[in-house]
């Protein structure tokens, strides 16, 4: 595909001063142009303005999707809007699927969607209320630890401006669809493994390599007296739902 369509129409927002603002119109009126919905492949429609649950939804699934766009790559951490908000809604399991779009230029450099299964608890940050003095004292946001997401959960679009097909894209989010029928509680012990298999950076590693988290994973844990046990469960889970590879001899290969 051309790159030309990587552009922001700048054209859109001339009549708006503020950057900010510019920069809203302009990645949204382009994700809504050139994105796919990664469950079923349909397009995205904006929602109205002032939209309380999301930006966007998809034609043919329905599903809610949120925008969050940065000039730099997304670090640690980003803002999630209202803190309250945003733990209702996880809650009650309206929380919308996210796309990260970083851009340079006007053009944009990286896009990736991380489905709304993998957002817990444990991935959002309460910041300090605003102060007195703010125009809206007292309002209490959020951030989204996004250094807290599996690589699996990030499904990239366009990666250092280089495209991915619908087809991979769908693939990616099935590869990871089975953290939907998960529990909280359930759900947030296999994210921490994954996010160790992730440090490892290599496809092949053995059991112990994973042992040498256990000292972190008992910090985050406190209450479990047998993290090794719990640790070769998990592997044992995701090696049933294909997300890694059993080789034997405590050997396991990521898929």
């Amino acid at each position: 595909m051309n790159e030309d369509f990587l552009a922001f129409n700048v054209d859109l927002a001339q009549n708006y001063k503020s950057e900010s603002q510019r920069i809203r119109i302009l990645s949204e009126k382009w994700l809504e142009q050139y994105g796919s919905c990664p469950l079923c492949g349909g397009p995205l429609t904006k929602y109205q303005n002032n939209k309380p649950v999301a930006d966007f939804f998809c034609t043919h699934c329905k599903e809610d999707f949120e925008l969050k766009t940065k000039k730099k790559s997304f670090g640690l951490k980003t803002s999630g809007g209202a803190y309250s908000k945003m733990i209702e809604r996880l809650k009650s399991d309206r929380v919308p699927h996210f796309f990260f779009l970083v851009y340079q230029d006007y053009r944009v450099k990286d896009l990736f969607c991380v489905p709304k299964y993998f957002f817990t608890e444990t991935l959002v940050e309460k910041r300090k209320p605003l102060s007195a003095n703010a125009q809206r004292s007292g309002w209490t946001g959020c951030n989204i630890l996004t250094n807290k997401i599996p690589n699996s959960g990030k499904i990239f679009y366009i990666k250092n401006r280089q495209c991915f097909s619908i087809k991979d894209i769908i693939t990616n989010y099935q590869n990871t669809v089975f953290l939907k029928e998960q529990k909280q509680c359930s759900k947030g012990w296999l994210l921490d493994i994954m996010l160790c298999i992730d440090k490892l950076n290599k496809k092949e590693f053995c059991l112990n390599d994973l042992y040498q988290f256990e000292s972190l994973l008992q910090i985050k844990h406190p209450k479990n007296c047998h993290i090794k046990d719990k640790i070769r469960q998990q592997l044992q889970f995701l090696r049933n739902k294909n997300y890694i590879e059993f080789k034997g001899s405590g050997t396991y290969k990521l898929l």
